[in-house]
Protein backbone atom coordinates (compact mmCIF):
# COMPACT_ATOMS: atom_id res chain seq x y z
CA UNK A 1 0.00 0.00 0.00
CA UNK A 2 1.42 3.32 -1.10
CA UNK A 3 1.60 5.84 1.69
CA UNK A 4 0.29 9.31 0.94
CA UNK A 5 2.95 12.02 0.77
CA UNK A 6 3.68 13.67 4.08
CA UNK A 7 2.05 17.01 4.56
CA UNK A 8 4.42 19.91 5.02
CA UNK A 9 4.60 21.09 8.59
CA UNK A 10 2.99 24.48 8.88
CA UNK A 11 4.30 26.89 11.41
CA UNK A 12 1.86 28.63 13.60
CA UNK A 13 1.52 32.37 13.23
CA UNK A 14 2.78 32.91 16.75
CA UNK A 15 5.97 30.84 16.31
CA UNK A 16 7.88 33.61 14.56
CA UNK A 17 6.92 36.15 17.18
CA UNK A 18 7.84 33.76 20.00
CA UNK A 19 11.26 33.08 18.44
CA UNK A 20 11.85 36.81 17.99
CA UNK A 21 10.97 37.48 21.61
CA UNK A 22 13.35 34.76 22.80
CA UNK A 23 16.35 36.11 20.88
CA UNK A 24 15.47 39.77 21.51
CA UNK A 25 17.28 40.10 24.90
CA UNK A 26 20.53 38.66 23.53
CA UNK A 27 20.24 40.75 20.36
CA UNK A 28 19.61 43.95 22.32
CA UNK A 29 22.48 43.22 24.71
CA UNK A 30 24.85 42.43 21.83
CA UNK A 31 23.84 45.61 20.01
CA UNK A 32 24.14 47.87 23.04
CA UNK A 33 27.39 46.39 24.36
CA UNK A 34 29.24 45.82 21.06
CA UNK A 35 27.70 47.29 17.91
CA UNK A 36 26.87 50.71 19.33
CA UNK A 37 30.30 51.23 20.99
CA UNK A 38 32.09 50.23 17.77
CA UNK A 39 30.04 52.69 15.73
CA UNK A 40 30.57 55.41 18.33
CA UNK A 41 34.33 54.74 18.44
CA UNK A 42 34.54 55.00 14.65
CA UNK A 43 32.61 58.29 14.70
CA UNK A 44 34.81 59.75 17.45
CA UNK A 45 37.93 58.67 15.55
CA UNK A 46 36.93 61.17 12.87
CA UNK A 47 36.79 64.05 15.36
CA UNK A 48 39.15 66.07 17.52
CA UNK A 49 37.24 65.57 20.77
CA UNK A 50 38.71 66.18 24.19
CA UNK A 51 35.92 64.42 26.08
CA UNK A 52 34.43 67.63 27.47
CA UNK A 53 33.29 69.87 24.62
CA UNK A 54 29.67 69.55 23.55
CA UNK A 55 30.35 69.56 19.80
CA UNK A 56 33.33 67.48 18.66
CA UNK A 57 35.20 69.07 15.76
CA UNK A 58 35.12 66.87 12.65
CA UNK A 59 38.63 66.30 11.25
CA UNK A 60 38.01 63.38 8.90
CA UNK A 61 40.92 60.97 8.51
CA UNK A 62 43.45 63.29 10.16
CA UNK A 63 43.73 61.10 13.25
CA UNK A 64 44.51 58.04 11.12
CA UNK A 65 47.16 59.99 9.19
CA UNK A 66 48.74 61.07 12.48
CA UNK A 67 48.91 57.43 13.58
CA UNK A 68 51.43 56.72 10.84
CA UNK A 69 53.86 59.32 12.26
CA UNK A 70 53.38 58.51 15.93
CA UNK A 71 56.64 57.09 17.39
CA UNK A 72 54.91 56.12 20.65
CA UNK A 73 52.42 53.98 18.75
CA UNK A 74 55.19 52.23 16.83
CA UNK A 75 57.04 51.45 20.05
CA UNK A 76 53.84 50.29 21.77
CA UNK A 77 52.99 48.12 18.75
CA UNK A 78 56.35 46.34 18.97
CA UNK A 79 55.86 45.76 22.70
CA UNK A 80 52.33 44.46 22.09
CA UNK A 81 53.47 42.07 19.37
CA UNK A 82 56.27 40.78 21.60
CA UNK A 83 53.90 40.30 24.53
CA UNK A 84 51.30 38.60 22.32
CA UNK A 85 53.78 36.25 20.62
CA UNK A 86 55.84 35.26 23.67
CA UNK A 87 52.80 35.18 25.95
CA UNK A 88 50.79 32.98 23.59
CA UNK A 89 53.64 30.48 23.38
CA UNK A 90 54.09 30.47 27.16
CA UNK A 91 50.38 30.17 27.92
CA UNK A 92 49.90 27.23 25.59
CA UNK A 93 53.06 25.35 26.53
CA UNK A 94 52.34 25.65 30.24
CA UNK A 95 48.63 25.05 29.74
CA UNK A 96 49.16 21.86 27.76
CA UNK A 97 51.97 20.64 30.00
CA UNK A 98 50.04 21.04 33.23
CA UNK A 99 46.87 19.66 31.62
CA UNK A 100 48.74 16.46 30.84
CA UNK A 101 50.03 16.32 34.42
CA UNK A 102 46.64 16.78 36.12
CA UNK A 103 44.62 14.77 33.61
CA UNK A 104 42.67 11.94 35.18
CA UNK A 105 40.20 11.57 38.01
CA UNK A 106 41.76 11.80 41.47
CA UNK A 107 41.55 14.04 44.50
CA UNK A 108 45.09 15.27 44.01
CA UNK A 109 44.39 16.26 40.40
CA UNK A 110 41.21 18.07 41.44
CA UNK A 111 43.15 20.03 44.07
CA UNK A 112 45.92 21.01 41.64
CA UNK A 113 43.39 22.05 38.99
CA UNK A 114 41.90 24.52 41.48
CA UNK A 115 45.35 25.81 42.44
CA UNK A 116 46.36 26.28 38.79
CA UNK A 117 43.16 28.11 37.90
CA UNK A 118 43.11 30.35 40.98
CA UNK A 119 45.40 33.14 39.64
CA UNK A 120 42.92 33.75 36.82
CA UNK A 121 40.19 34.48 39.37
CA UNK A 122 42.19 37.42 40.74
CA UNK A 123 41.77 40.84 39.15
CA UNK A 124 44.61 41.81 36.83
CA UNK A 125 45.07 45.01 38.82
CA UNK A 126 45.44 42.98 42.02
CA UNK A 127 47.91 40.64 40.31
CA UNK A 128 49.98 43.62 39.13
CA UNK A 129 50.11 45.23 42.57
CA UNK A 130 50.94 41.86 44.14
CA UNK A 131 53.91 41.18 41.87
CA UNK A 132 55.04 44.79 42.07
CA UNK A 133 55.29 44.37 45.85
CA UNK A 134 57.25 41.16 45.32
CA UNK A 135 59.56 42.19 42.47
CA UNK A 136 59.87 45.96 42.91
CA UNK A 137 63.14 47.68 43.76
CA UNK A 138 62.17 47.63 47.44
CA UNK A 139 60.06 44.50 47.11
CA UNK A 140 60.29 41.25 48.98
CA UNK A 141 62.72 39.54 46.57
CA UNK A 142 65.18 42.44 46.40
CA UNK A 143 65.04 42.95 50.15
CA UNK A 144 66.02 39.32 50.56
CA UNK A 145 68.77 39.61 47.93
CA UNK A 146 70.30 42.74 49.48
CA UNK A 147 70.10 41.20 52.93
CA UNK A 148 72.31 38.39 51.64
CA UNK A 149 74.75 40.94 50.21
CA UNK A 150 73.62 40.78 46.58
CA UNK A 151 72.80 43.54 44.11
CA UNK A 152 69.28 44.77 43.43
CA UNK A 153 67.72 42.92 40.49
CA UNK A 154 65.99 45.44 38.16
CA UNK A 155 62.83 43.40 37.55
CA UNK A 156 60.74 46.54 36.92
CA UNK A 157 63.35 49.29 36.52
CA UNK A 158 65.23 48.02 33.45
CA UNK A 159 63.39 48.00 30.07
CA UNK A 160 64.39 44.45 29.14
CA UNK A 161 63.83 43.05 32.61
CA UNK A 162 60.49 44.86 32.90
CA UNK A 163 59.23 43.49 29.59
CA UNK A 164 60.25 39.93 30.47
CA UNK A 165 58.73 40.29 33.95
CA UNK A 166 55.47 41.60 32.52
CA UNK A 167 55.20 38.67 30.08
CA UNK A 168 56.00 36.19 32.86
CA UNK A 169 53.32 37.65 35.14
CA UNK A 170 50.77 37.63 32.31
CA UNK A 171 51.50 33.95 31.66
CA UNK A 172 51.33 33.12 35.38
CA UNK A 173 47.98 34.87 35.73
CA UNK A 174 46.33 33.41 32.65
CA UNK A 175 47.55 29.88 31.91
CA UNK A 176 44.92 28.33 34.21
CA UNK A 177 42.29 28.94 31.53
CA UNK A 178 44.44 27.12 28.99
CA UNK A 179 44.76 24.21 31.41
CA UNK A 180 40.98 23.94 31.67
CA UNK A 181 40.47 24.10 27.89
CA UNK A 182 43.18 21.52 27.22
CA UNK A 183 41.71 19.25 29.89
CA UNK A 184 38.38 19.42 28.08
CA UNK A 185 40.16 18.47 24.86
CA UNK A 186 41.97 15.58 26.53
CA UNK A 187 38.66 14.17 27.74
CA UNK A 188 37.54 13.94 24.11
CA UNK A 189 40.58 11.92 22.97
CA UNK A 190 39.40 8.33 22.31
CA UNK A 191 40.94 6.11 24.96
CA UNK A 192 40.75 3.14 22.61
CA UNK A 193 43.26 4.79 20.24
CA UNK A 194 45.70 5.38 23.10
CA UNK A 195 45.39 1.78 24.28
CA UNK A 196 45.85 0.48 20.73
CA UNK A 197 49.02 2.54 20.30
CA UNK A 198 50.41 1.27 23.60
CA UNK A 199 49.65 -2.34 22.65
CA UNK A 200 51.56 -1.77 19.40
CA UNK A 201 54.59 -0.79 21.46
CA UNK A 202 54.44 3.00 21.14
CA UNK A 203 56.27 5.04 23.76
CA UNK A 204 54.59 7.84 25.70
CA UNK A 205 56.11 10.45 23.41
CA UNK A 206 54.92 8.59 20.30
CA UNK A 207 51.42 8.27 21.75
CA UNK A 208 51.35 11.98 22.52
CA UNK A 209 52.76 13.03 19.15
CA UNK A 210 50.76 10.69 16.92
CA UNK A 211 47.49 10.26 18.83
CA UNK A 212 46.91 12.87 21.54
CA UNK A 213 48.26 15.99 19.85
CA UNK A 214 46.38 15.55 16.53
CA UNK A 215 43.15 14.97 18.48
CA UNK A 216 43.79 18.20 20.39
CA UNK A 217 43.85 20.23 17.16
CA UNK A 218 40.61 22.17 17.83
CA UNK A 219 41.65 22.84 21.44
CA UNK A 220 45.02 24.17 20.28
CA UNK A 221 43.31 26.50 17.80
CA UNK A 222 40.89 27.87 20.41
CA UNK A 223 43.66 28.36 22.96
CA UNK A 224 45.97 30.16 20.54
CA UNK A 225 43.27 32.53 19.30
CA UNK A 226 41.94 33.31 22.78
CA UNK A 227 45.45 33.84 24.17
CA UNK A 228 46.43 36.08 21.27
CA UNK A 229 43.32 38.27 21.49
CA UNK A 230 43.56 38.55 25.29
CA UNK A 231 47.23 39.53 25.26
CA UNK A 232 46.86 42.09 22.47
CA UNK A 233 44.37 44.10 24.53
CA UNK A 234 46.41 43.94 27.77
CA UNK A 235 46.34 47.19 29.72
CA UNK A 236 45.17 46.64 33.32
CA UNK A 237 48.17 44.61 34.43
CA UNK A 238 50.48 47.17 32.79
CA UNK A 239 48.80 49.91 34.85
CA UNK A 240 49.40 48.20 38.18
CA UNK A 241 52.72 46.45 37.49
CA UNK A 242 54.90 48.89 35.52
CA UNK A 243 52.64 51.90 34.75
CA UNK A 244 54.12 51.74 31.25
CA UNK A 245 57.65 52.32 32.55
CA UNK A 246 60.49 52.58 32.68
CA UNK A 247 60.37 55.55 30.30
CA UNK A 248 57.36 54.14 28.47
CA UNK A 249 59.20 50.97 27.43
CA UNK A 250 56.41 48.60 28.53
CA UNK A 251 53.47 50.55 27.12
CA UNK A 252 51.12 48.35 25.11
CA UNK A 253 48.77 49.74 22.49
CA UNK A 254 45.75 49.31 24.76
CA UNK A 255 47.54 51.14 27.58
CA UNK A 256 48.54 53.92 25.16
CA UNK A 257 44.92 54.27 24.03
CA UNK A 258 43.79 54.90 27.60
CA UNK A 259 46.67 57.29 28.22
CA UNK A 260 45.95 59.37 25.12
CA UNK A 261 42.19 59.30 25.64
CA UNK A 262 41.94 60.21 29.32
CA UNK A 263 45.31 61.51 30.52
CA UNK A 264 45.97 63.69 27.46
CA UNK A 265 42.23 64.33 26.76
CA UNK A 266 42.57 63.21 23.12
CA UNK A 267 39.57 60.92 22.82
CA UNK A 268 39.36 61.36 19.07
CA UNK A 269 42.95 60.23 18.57
CA UNK A 270 42.54 57.45 21.12
CA UNK A 271 39.40 56.24 19.33
CA UNK A 272 41.35 56.05 16.06
CA UNK A 273 43.95 53.91 17.82
CA UNK A 274 41.23 51.66 19.26
CA UNK A 275 39.62 51.18 15.83
CA UNK A 276 43.00 50.26 14.36
CA UNK A 277 43.70 47.84 17.22
CA UNK A 278 40.30 46.21 16.74
CA UNK A 279 40.88 45.70 13.01
CA UNK A 280 44.40 44.32 13.51
CA UNK A 281 43.19 41.95 16.25
CA UNK A 282 40.34 40.67 14.08
CA UNK A 283 42.70 40.17 11.12
CA UNK A 284 45.27 38.28 13.22
CA UNK A 285 42.59 36.08 14.78
CA UNK A 286 41.19 35.29 11.31
CA UNK A 287 44.61 34.46 9.84
CA UNK A 288 45.65 32.29 12.80
CA UNK A 289 42.34 30.41 12.71
CA UNK A 290 42.66 29.78 8.97
CA UNK A 291 46.24 28.54 9.29
CA UNK A 292 45.32 26.28 12.20
CA UNK A 293 42.34 24.84 10.31
CA UNK A 294 44.57 24.03 7.35
CA UNK A 295 47.02 22.34 9.68
CA UNK A 296 44.24 20.26 11.24
CA UNK A 297 42.97 19.17 7.83
CA UNK A 298 46.50 18.26 6.72
CA UNK A 299 46.97 16.09 9.82
CA UNK A 300 43.72 14.17 9.28
CA UNK A 301 44.29 13.57 5.55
Amino acid sequence: MVKPPARPVRRRRGDGLANALMVAPATILYTVMLIVPVILAFYLSLTDWDGFSANPAFVGAANYVNLLDDPELRRASLVTLLVAAAGTIGLNLLGLGFALLVNGASRANTFFRIVLFYPHVLSALVVGFLWSAILGTTGAVNNLVTTWGGQVIPFLSDPTWATVTMIAVLVWAGFGVNVVLYLAGLQAVPHSLIEAARIDGATRWQVFRNVTLPALGPSVTINIVLSLVTLIKTYDLVVSLTAGGPAGQTQTVAYLILWNSFHDARLGFGSAQSVLLMLVTAALAFVVTKLRRRGELAVHQ
